[in-house]
């Protein structure tokens, strides 16, 4: 399927999702996360969801990152890229013009020094590929860091078939954690 046609039907898929379901769903991704062989690493980037798109809450992932003493990162967009900064007790954070909650300002940390990455997406294929808002961030965000950085999709919703315009700049996850199981696509 194409990704345009899969944005409309997974946006879709998400508006259907109460509040309650919502919330749930995030847990339910929290704690089937915990079964990835990914804990031994020491710095995590995670994104902080948008409510209005009815993005996955990442607050029980980041509760986790926290009770295990991981350094935590969070991402803030600067015109075309995304910025990192650690996450600490005194970081502020105001929301974008997209509802996104950003890092006011901090400690900036090189995307060399991540280890894992847990990335927002619409939906994702039976072989890792994925598809996001298409503005690119990530992918250009992940051409960045080291090529031994785990790639850990959330999505609420199990894989597609088949993503069938998969460009060569598109970089492909290494896990994607649903509600129901964790799909791995290492070694494929």
């Amino acid at each position: 399927m194409l990704k345009k046609d899969l944005r409309l039907k997974y946006s879709a898929f998400r508006k259907q999702l109460s509040l309650e379901q919502i919330a749930a769903k995030s847990l339910d991704i929290s704690n089937k996360a915990l079964e990835l062989p990914i804990w031994s690493k020491k710095y995590y980037h995670i994104f902080l969801p948008i409510t209005s798109k009815q993005e996955i809450d990442t607050i029980n992932l980041l509760s986790i990152l926290q009770g295990k003493d991981k350094y935590v990162i969070v991402p803030k967009v600067q015109q075309d890229t995304l910025e990192h900064y650690l996450l600490t007790d005194s970081t502020k954070f105001k929301n974008n013009s997209w509802g996104v909650p950003e890092p006011v300002d901090g400690i900036q940390i090189d995307p060399n020094m991540i280890d894992v990455v847990f990335i927002p997406l619409l939906a994702f294929d039976t072989i890792g590929h994925r598809v996001g808002y298409g503005k690119g961030y990530y992918d250009t965000f992940l051409a960045s860091c080291r090529p031994d950085v785990l790639k850990v999709g959330l999505s609420f919703f199990d894989a597609e078939e088949l993503i069938t315009d998969v460009f060569p700049g598109d970089i492909p996850l290494d896990y994607c954690v649903t509600p129901q199981k964790n799909y791995s696509f290492v070694g494929s």
